[in-house]
Protein backbone atom coordinates (compact mmCIF):
# COMPACT_ATOMS: atom_id res chain seq x y z
CA UNK A 1 0.00 0.00 0.00
CA UNK A 2 1.13 3.13 -0.72
CA UNK A 3 2.40 5.57 2.29
CA UNK A 4 -0.47 8.37 1.72
CA UNK A 5 -3.44 6.14 2.72
CA UNK A 6 -3.09 7.72 5.78
CA UNK A 7 -3.48 11.37 4.12
CA UNK A 8 -7.02 10.91 3.35
CA UNK A 9 -9.46 8.49 2.76
CA UNK A 10 -10.41 9.48 -0.87
CA UNK A 11 -7.33 9.58 -2.42
CA UNK A 12 -6.86 10.61 -6.40
CA UNK A 13 -4.79 8.19 -8.61
CA UNK A 14 -1.59 10.43 -10.07
CA UNK A 15 -1.98 8.85 -13.85
CA UNK A 16 -4.50 9.57 -16.01
CA UNK A 17 -4.87 5.99 -17.73
CA UNK A 18 -5.85 6.24 -21.80
CA UNK A 19 -9.26 5.88 -23.04
CA UNK A 20 -8.04 2.71 -24.56
CA UNK A 21 -7.32 1.37 -21.09
CA UNK A 22 -10.43 2.23 -19.45
CA UNK A 23 -12.23 0.24 -22.16
CA UNK A 24 -10.42 -2.66 -21.17
CA UNK A 25 -10.78 -2.26 -17.88
CA UNK A 26 -14.32 -2.06 -17.86
CA UNK A 27 -14.79 -4.75 -20.39
CA UNK A 28 -15.02 -7.18 -17.99
CA UNK A 29 -18.19 -7.63 -15.87
CA UNK A 30 -16.78 -8.78 -12.34
CA UNK A 31 -14.31 -6.19 -13.07
CA UNK A 32 -16.84 -3.49 -12.99
CA UNK A 33 -18.52 -5.24 -10.23
CA UNK A 34 -15.27 -4.63 -8.67
CA UNK A 35 -15.28 -1.16 -9.06
CA UNK A 36 -18.63 -0.77 -8.72
CA UNK A 37 -17.94 -1.77 -5.15
CA UNK A 38 -14.66 -0.03 -4.49
CA UNK A 39 -15.87 3.27 -5.89
CA UNK A 40 -19.06 3.06 -2.98
CA UNK A 41 -16.86 2.77 0.08
CA UNK A 42 -16.50 5.58 2.16
CA UNK A 43 -12.49 5.21 1.97
CA UNK A 44 -11.91 3.59 -0.74
CA UNK A 45 -11.06 0.50 0.99
CA UNK A 46 -12.28 -3.49 1.01
CA UNK A 47 -11.32 -6.54 1.82
CA UNK A 48 -10.73 -9.37 -0.29
CA UNK A 49 -13.59 -11.34 0.74
CA UNK A 50 -16.00 -8.31 1.21
CA UNK A 51 -14.93 -7.56 -2.65
CA UNK A 52 -16.19 -11.34 -3.22
CA UNK A 53 -18.79 -11.39 -1.21
CA UNK A 54 -19.76 -8.06 -2.81
CA UNK A 55 -19.58 -9.58 -6.62
CA UNK A 56 -21.34 -12.62 -5.56
CA UNK A 57 -24.56 -10.59 -4.83
CA UNK A 58 -24.34 -8.48 -7.68
CA UNK A 59 -24.39 -11.09 -10.29
CA UNK A 60 -27.12 -12.77 -8.14
CA UNK A 61 -29.18 -10.11 -8.30
CA UNK A 62 -28.53 -9.87 -11.95
CA UNK A 63 -31.42 -11.96 -13.19
CA UNK A 64 -30.68 -11.29 -17.28
CA UNK A 65 -29.96 -14.36 -19.18
CA UNK A 66 -26.95 -12.77 -20.22
CA UNK A 67 -25.54 -12.87 -16.64
CA UNK A 68 -25.97 -16.47 -16.07
CA UNK A 69 -24.22 -17.00 -19.74
CA UNK A 70 -21.36 -15.04 -18.45
CA UNK A 71 -20.39 -16.63 -15.54
CA UNK A 72 -19.28 -19.63 -17.78
CA UNK A 73 -17.22 -21.32 -15.15
CA UNK A 74 -20.28 -22.13 -13.31
CA UNK A 75 -21.17 -26.01 -13.42
CA UNK A 76 -22.24 -28.74 -11.24
CA UNK A 77 -25.48 -29.38 -9.49
CA UNK A 78 -27.51 -26.12 -8.84
CA UNK A 79 -29.66 -27.91 -5.75
CA UNK A 80 -27.30 -27.23 -3.11
CA UNK A 81 -27.09 -23.78 -3.65
CA UNK A 82 -25.00 -23.05 -0.35
CA UNK A 83 -22.39 -25.35 -1.66
CA UNK A 84 -22.63 -24.07 -5.36
CA UNK A 85 -22.49 -20.10 -3.40
CA UNK A 86 -19.47 -21.04 -1.04
CA UNK A 87 -17.85 -22.08 -4.77
CA UNK A 88 -18.34 -19.06 -6.29
CA UNK A 89 -17.30 -17.03 -3.99
CA UNK A 90 -13.90 -18.88 -3.45
CA UNK A 91 -14.13 -18.89 -7.55
CA UNK A 92 -14.52 -15.01 -8.01
CA UNK A 93 -12.20 -14.99 -4.64
CA UNK A 94 -9.25 -16.38 -6.45
CA UNK A 95 -9.97 -14.56 -10.00
CA UNK A 96 -9.99 -11.60 -8.07
CA UNK A 97 -6.42 -12.09 -6.39
CA UNK A 98 -4.76 -13.54 -9.29
CA UNK A 99 -6.51 -11.54 -12.50
CA UNK A 100 -8.43 -8.57 -11.96
CA UNK A 101 -6.44 -7.39 -9.15
CA UNK A 102 -3.34 -7.34 -10.72
CA UNK A 103 -5.09 -5.59 -14.23
CA UNK A 104 -6.40 -3.04 -12.00
CA UNK A 105 -2.88 -2.14 -9.31
CA UNK A 106 -0.78 -2.19 -12.85
CA UNK A 107 -3.29 0.66 -14.15
CA UNK A 108 -2.09 2.61 -11.04
CA UNK A 109 -6.14 2.57 -10.15
CA UNK A 110 -6.04 0.34 -6.81
CA UNK A 111 -3.61 -1.00 -4.73
CA UNK A 112 -3.66 -4.54 -3.50
CA UNK A 113 -2.02 -5.26 -0.22
CA UNK A 114 -1.89 -9.44 -0.12
CA UNK A 115 -0.28 -9.57 3.16
CA UNK A 116 -3.54 -8.02 5.08
CA UNK A 117 -5.63 -9.31 1.84
CA UNK A 118 -6.77 -5.24 1.71
CA UNK A 119 -8.00 -3.11 -1.25
CA UNK A 120 -7.29 0.70 -1.91
CA UNK A 121 -9.19 2.30 -4.28
CA UNK A 122 -7.75 5.49 -6.19
CA UNK A 123 -9.94 7.93 -7.51
CA UNK A 124 -9.50 8.14 -11.11
CA UNK A 125 -12.01 10.86 -12.47
CA UNK A 126 -11.35 9.75 -16.47
CA UNK A 127 -12.47 6.32 -15.05
CA UNK A 128 -15.47 7.13 -12.96
CA UNK A 129 -17.01 9.05 -15.56
CA UNK A 130 -16.94 5.62 -17.50
CA UNK A 131 -17.85 3.62 -14.83
CA UNK A 132 -20.98 5.82 -13.85
CA UNK A 133 -22.17 5.46 -17.06
CA UNK A 134 -21.52 1.61 -17.06
CA UNK A 135 -23.17 1.25 -13.64
CA UNK A 136 -26.25 3.47 -14.61
CA UNK A 137 -26.57 1.36 -17.56
CA UNK A 138 -25.77 -2.06 -16.42
CA UNK A 139 -27.47 -1.86 -12.89
CA UNK A 140 -30.49 0.59 -13.40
Amino acid sequence: MRETERESTRITAEVTPSLDLIFDLLSNRRRRYALYYMHDQPDGVATLDELATAIVALQQADSSEEAAIADETDTGDETDSETNGDQRQLRIRTELKHTHLPKLEDAGILDHDRRSETVRYWNQPSLEEWLEHAKHKERS
